[in-house]
């Protein structure tokens, strides 16, 4: 494509290496807030739609948010093979919820996120993400500190989902990619639960972050479980992680996940 054919001059750029930028065209700047935790964008893009981005880094979009939002809940769930109890850490444009939400075994789902500011302008803005499950009498939606919550319920998960922003240093999240936070984790799950977390990128330059969480967890969990999907808007693959106290068969057999989607989750989420 010729310089002639760029037709912004809006971009929101993130570095994905000292030497590498993924820029994207920005055509409309729909929403732009510093909450009390983090700077918040959500902007329409040239090709991808609309989309969120916290300090700086893209956080879903759109046009294949599927690409990280199935893969980030499905395999816990077709493991666990009938979930009543879902927790989700973070997920503020619902589309994590959203997925959780598909299973019609599903009978709670508790959604924490500490940004309401952020849950508010998804729900506004991002109406194409949640398709409404705000609406979903099986949710409630909590803002609190994740942390603070685990420390507090006794309450236990078939299905524990880490939907959060990366482990910036003085972000809101960081202290939730640890090993103490991971233990709770455990305490939290049923004896028979599984924990699913994004985990960042997996290209040959970036598999730092991605090797520290999984070893983290493998001080911690008897069964982990690494696996990526690529994202397009990430420009990379990313990077996810699967633990549990049971046996992880990573050779399925396919019919049987088959079968079982047909009959477990619903076809489409509307509410």
């Amino acid at each position: 494509m010729s310089v002639r054919d760029v037709v912004t001059d809006f971009w929101v750029s993130e570095h994905i290496t000292p030497w590498d930028i993924y820029s994207h065209g920005i055509i409309d700047v729909l929403t732009h807030k510093k909450t009390a935790y983090q700077e918040m964008y959500i902007v329409e893009t040239g090709v991808y739609g609309k989309a969120l981005v916290l300090d700086g880094k893209w956080q879903s979009c759109t046009g294949d948010e599927f690409l990280y939002h199935e893969p980030l809940v499905h395999p816990a769930m077709i493991f666990h093979g009938g979930p009543r109890k879902v927790l989700i850490l973070g997920g503020g444009e619902g589309a994590t919820a959203r997925e959780v939400l598909r299973w019609k075994s599903v009978e709670k789902v508790v959604m924490i996120d500490i940004d309401g500011e952020v849950v508010e302008a998804c729900k506004q803005y991002l109406p194409e993400m949640h398709q409404n499950v705000f609406d979903d009498a099986r949710l409630q939606v909590e803002i609190a500190d994740a942390l603070h919550f685990l420390n507090t319920t006794n309450e236990k998960w078939d299905v524990v989902i880490s939907d959060l922003s990366d482990p910036i240093e003085s972000g809101p999240s960081f202290a939730l990619f640890t090993r103490e936070f991971f233990e709770k984790i455990l305490l939290a799950l049923s004896s028979d639960g599984f924990f699913a977390i994004q985990a960042g990128p997996v290209s040959p330059g970036e598999l730092t972050l991605h090797a520290r969480l999984v070893n983290t967890l493998n001080t911690v969990f008897p069964n982990v479980q690494s696996y990526s999907s690529y994202t397009s808007t990430y420009g990379r693959p990313w990077g996810f992680a699967l633990s549990s106290q049971s046996e992880i068969n990573i050779n399925p057999n396919t019919e049987e996940i088959d079968q079982l989607l047909r009959e477990k989750p619903t076809a489409n989420y509307k509410c």
